[in-house]
């Protein structure tokens, strides 16, 4: 598959891209990553790093073109190729657009990603590689314009149903998503569905929530929602505001990269409170509708209640409302209501039952997935 992956600045793309490319290799394929930021770079050799966003226009985009050009002719017959790019820029210029269409026409791309991150992580990244005084709010405007600009590319070039937001991953290494969706396209896309915020504190729920999303990925291309946590970023700055702190320390994750624990602007992430719950709405449903079927776990909480929130109510309605595939494994003991069963294409006592139904389905990949 010939790919674009874009994103927005502070992501860190490379490193994780160069990851997909070593994974690539040890499944017995070949990916070849250009990277147009530095091939823009060895271009211009009179620009020092981090500053080529600071060009005039003309000259930024003179050199993009050049590059594109050379991308163009260096992956002619290349049967796995990853572009990393953006959409979108916004810099001291304004918003401004990273491409021009008719080089994207002439790559001839099959898929097109955008790479997603917490916002803390990126906000960190950015200080640490630019000279920025960015907001957590610009950043969070950023996102959605990447988004919705890499799109709309992938709709004017007829693969709209190819485009995929991907979250990098904080606790789960989403490499082998990446993988998978350049040299494995035959592979199903699931979107695991599954609560969160009101079983944070119960250990074995939780475990029993990374076991099934674990098996999933295991035999899906899965697109998981826990990989963009920002509504705990969130919690934490509201407790940290009730006791009169300014910052708030997070964890950036085992996969981001860089620090270890990051201090963020309390009133940053207040400012922001509103984004982030529109992001995560509208989010959760894109990675619905990019899935071939979505699968909810609901488990039983220790009062034999149904661990059944809002959310995943919401996506397993907005699955069956366009059309995707919604099983659903039910673990209490209580019986589920019609608003789950008559929504849902099959429902499940367990875990292990629903993939003994995939594999009998032939929604398994049997093909060389793990490589040698």
């Amino acid at each position: 598959m010939r790919a674009i992956v874009t994103g927005q600045i502070g992501m860190d793309k490379k490193d994780y891209l160069e990851k997909v490319v070593r994974l690539a290799g040890e499944r017995g394929e070949t990916i070849s990553l250009y990277n147009v930021g530095d091939m823009m770079y060895q271009e211009a050799p009179d620009v020092r790093p981090g500053r080529i966003l600071d060009l005039q226009l003309s000259r930024l985009n003179a050199l993009r073109r050049s590059t594109f050009k050379d991308i163009i002719a260096q992956s002619a017959g290349q049967k796995n190729i990853i572009v990393n790019t953006h959409a979108t820029f916004r810099w001291r210029h304004g918003l401004f657009s990273a491409f021009d269409f008719d080089q994207l026409q002439a790559l001839e791309a099959d898929v097109l990603v955008c790479l997603l991150d917490n916002i803390e992580v990126v906000a960190d990244r950015l200080k640490r590689d630019h000279t920025t005084d960015a907001t957590l709010k610009d950043l969070m405007v950023w996102r959605e314009e990447e988004i919705m600009a890499t799109e709309l590319v992938a709709q004017a070039l007829g693969i709209g149903n190819r485009f995929y937001v991907l979250s990098r991953g904080r606790h789960t290494d989403t490499t082998e998503t990446c993988f998978r969706l350049v040299c494995r396209p035959q592979m199903k896309t699931v979107y695991p569905s599954f609560p969160m915020t009101h079983v944070v504190n119960l250990p074995k729920v939780l475990e029993e929530i990374d076991a099934f999303r674990a098996k999933l990925a295991d035999h899906f291309i899965a697109f998981d929602p826990g990989d963009v946590d920002e509504k705990m970023l969130l919690d934490s700055a509201i407790a940290a505001a009730r006791d009169g702190k300014e910052f708030v320390t997070t964890q950036p994750g085992s996969f981001t990269g860089g620090r270890k624990t990051i201090d963020v602007s309390v009133k940053q992430v207040l400012d922001i409170a509103g984004d982030i719950d529109g992001q995560i709405y509208s989010r959760d449903f894109k990675m619905v509708r990019q899935s071939d079927m979505i699968v909810s776990l609901v488990p039983e909480l220790p009062d034999g209640m149904p661990g059944l929130s809002s959310g995943v109510e919401r996506e397993l309605h907005h699955a069956f409302e366009h059309g995707r595939d919604v099983y659903v494994v039910w673990k209490p003991k209580r019986s589920p209501s019609p608003f789950i069963t008559e929504t849902a294409t099959k429902v499940f006592k367990s875990v292990e039952e629903a993939l003994r139904h995939f594999e009998a389905q032939g929604f398994f990949y049997h093909g060389n997935l793990f490589g040698h």
